[in-house]
């Protein structure tokens, strides 16, 4: 009986340890020591992108179809695995009264939109210092060894390979090139297209030229409050709350983003992009985000808004122009 009662506690507390994330003590950023992306996923990449009833419908396996690290790895222990992904997002998003933020909630969105190949993209880690949900981890701080390969991406338990940072293999693949506007790169959750880096220096004018969008947000200066309620050390990019916000400081918005036309949306939507710098993947939405995949799942699994066609990676896009 005793024994029983011993294991039942255990099986609660590693169930709190799990539900806050991973125990972690390190309190200084490191070098990012990507894995090399030179080996084929185990099976093909399948991605269908369609709109109906006024929803984006994506349906994929979460399978790349460029070349990715080795999993598992030293740093993640986790090998990749087709998923069933089915979401659906507007098809014409509206700005919301207010920006839903992905850090700092409890629960708040993982999941900040899904690429074109049907990857998703999410910036945060399940990590946490002292298993404290306000000191989480940031994944490209390089703090704790995460496994990222050159494609800032690794995997979950559950097999399921997501972006971290900038999908290098995808962005090549598409035909990202320095100094010209981004090719569309995906879907944020709340409908709204995402880009990378460079668009147009003027956002209503695309004759204008072209430019390396630049975040708002800077890193905090001095030193992080000391236990308990905080881990000390210097604001040096080990967590999500090293960084903060300064209005008008760069090109974008608290989200990231900005009112804009694109090659896509010649009359005009607002559009993410992910920048060099951190944040790197946007941590916050304009829109009002679907809810994509839960922690712990393999997958994404809302079900398809209607029936429709776009089979592979060409199909299902570019959308309808928007408006400003």
């Amino acid at each position: 009986m005793k024994k029983r009662l011993v294991l039942i506690f255990a099986l609660i507390a590693g169930g709190s340890i799990l539900a806050q994330g991973r125990y972690h003590t390190a309190i200084r950023a490191g070098i990012l020591n990507l894995v090399s992306a030179d080996s084929r996923p185990p099976v093909e990449s399948e991605v269908s992108i369609f709109t109906a009833n006024e929803k984006r419908v994506i349906k994929s396996n979460g399978i790349p179809e460029h070349n990715v690290g080795r999993f598992p790895n030293r740093g993640n222990p986790n090998a990749i695995r087709a998923q069933a992904n089915t979401i659906s997002i507007p098809e014409h998003p509206n700005v919301a009264d207010r920006i839903t933020h992905m850090h700092g909630q409890r629960p708040g969105p993982k999941v900040f939109g899904i690429a074109l190949n049907g990857v998703t993209f999410e910036p945060g880690a399940g990590e946490f210092w002292k298993g404290n949900p306000s000191w989480q981890y940031e994944p490209l701080g390089a703090a704790i060894p995460l496994g990222l390969d050159e494609n800032h991406a690794h995997v979950q338990p559950t097999g399921k390979y997501h972006y971290h940072g900038l999908p290098s293999g995808l962005m090549k693949r598409l035909g990202y090139r320095e100094g010209s506007h981004s090719p569309l790169i995906g879907w944020a959750a709340d409908g709204f297209p995402i880009y990378v880096r460079y668009g147009y220096k003027n956002p209503k004018d695309p004759d204008s030229g072209v430019v390396d969008l630049q975040p708002s947000y800077q890193l905090i200066a001095g030193n992080r409050p000391s236990e308990p309620e905080g881990p000390g050390g210097r604001y040096d990019g080990t967590f999500v709350r090293d960084y903060h916000y300064i209005e008008n400081s760069g090109d974008l918005d608290e989200c990231n983003g900005r009112f804009c036309v694109t090659p896509e949306f010649p009359g005009g939507t607002y559009a993410y992009f992910m920048t060099e710098k951190w944040p790197v993947v946007p941590r916050a939405f304009r829109g009002t985000p679907t809810v994509i995949g839960h922690p712990g799942e393999g997958g994404m699994r809302h079900p398809p808004h209607g029936k429709g066609k776009g089979k592979g990676k060409g199909k299902g896009f570019p959308p309808p122009p928007g408006r400003f």
